[in-house]
């Protein structure tokens, strides 16, 4: 199944804090594309990841050739025309970058882009809404639905981007038709997008910002959704919500308790942590990628003002 997210990557400051290294990378079938990534390393401002790092802030960039994208002639070839940048950041300590890459998908009527990734913005110097600071939307949603999008302000808990600025934590909402919990429902269902999810960002600013993933049923955001807290005596943590595309949503009280592997580490350090090899994962985890033929997922943990509050688990 085709998925939103065509390639995720991971990348980590070193010990003495002057670079970014690869920290690792799910790249399916783009073999060129990984073997050079994982060669590569990032200075404060350089490429995509030091770019986040620089301007402390998450970065959509729709065109990779011809942008300061070091890599946009492989990426050309392994499909790659959009790529995200999200810097996870406690106050001014830079934890991490994760790098999500979309493209084209392939269907019975030719080649075409399903989705829309947003990045909206609370600038309090500007306006008491949030607003949209950019996006890519995918050759099959684009034109009045990016129209709307751009017009479009978004008070505290309004839409889903506001939700998930009012509340400090990711939402996820399975049928973006409900009454009232997205405002742009009725262009999104003429167009197919049918599920979305949002993630609040920190960054060393006052201003707030969430990343938004929007899909279609043909194309889901990814295989699975998942995002873990912690429980309410905080031993461990719980799923708070999640949706798998071969077994439908799945209820909080499901998901047992975790307390290791990549979703417990991510929690634990603030980094976030890739397994090529999800069906290792220990406990449930492992148990139900196995079970929904999963290979393998990226844990990327959603940073607050007193560290990390939740992680947000994507499995492909």
């Amino acid at each position: 199944m085709n998925t939103l997210i065509k390639a995720v990557e991971t990348w980590l400051p070193t010990p003495d804090g002057s670079l970014l290294e690869f920290g690792g990378g799910l790249y399916g079938r783009a073999t060129a594309f990984g073997a050079i990534s994982r060669s590569l390393c990032f200075g404060r401002g350089e490429g995509l990841p030091g770019r986040a790092w620089y301007d402390g802030q998450p970065i959509v960039l729709k065109e990779l050739d011809g942008s300061y994208f070091r890599r946009a002639d492989v990426a050309r070839d392994a499909g790659y025309t959009c790529a995200i940048g999200l810097p996870l950041f406690h106050g001014d300590a830079l934890s991490g970058v994760v790098v999500l890459f979309c493209g084209p998908n392939r269907h019975e009527d030719g080649d075409g882009e399903d989705g829309a990734v947003e990045l909206w913005r609370h600038n309090a110097r500007v306006s008491s809404d949030m607003t949209l600071v950019d996006g890519y939307f995918g050759s099959r949603v684009a034109g009045s639905f990016a129209a709307i999008s751009r017009d479009t302000y978004l008070p505290r808990g309004t839409g889903l981007p506001g939700l998930a600025w009012q509340k400090g934590a990711a939402v996820l909402i399975d049928d973006l038709g409900q009454a009232g919990k997205f405002v742009r429902a009725d262009s999104a269902a003429e167009l197919g997008i049918n599920r979305g999810l949002a993630i609040p960002c920190a960054t060393p600013s006052d201003d707030a910002y969430v990343l938004t993933l929007l899909s279609t049923a043909d194309t889901p955001i990814a295989l699975r959704v998942e995002c873990w807290a912690p429980d309410d005596g905080h031993l461990g943590l719980q799923r708070v919500f999640g949706f798998c595309e071969r077994m439908g949503a799945l209820r909080a009280s499901e998901g047992g308790t975790v307390l290791a592997g990549s979703i417990g580490k991510a929690f634990a350090s603030g980094v976030p942590v890739i397994n090529e090899h999800a069906e290792t994962e220990p406990g449930m985890v492992g148990d139900a990628a196995r079970d929904a033929g999963l290979s393998a997922l990226v844990a990327v943990p959603v940073m607050t003002n007193d560290g990390v509050g939740e992680v947000i688990a994507l499995y492909f």
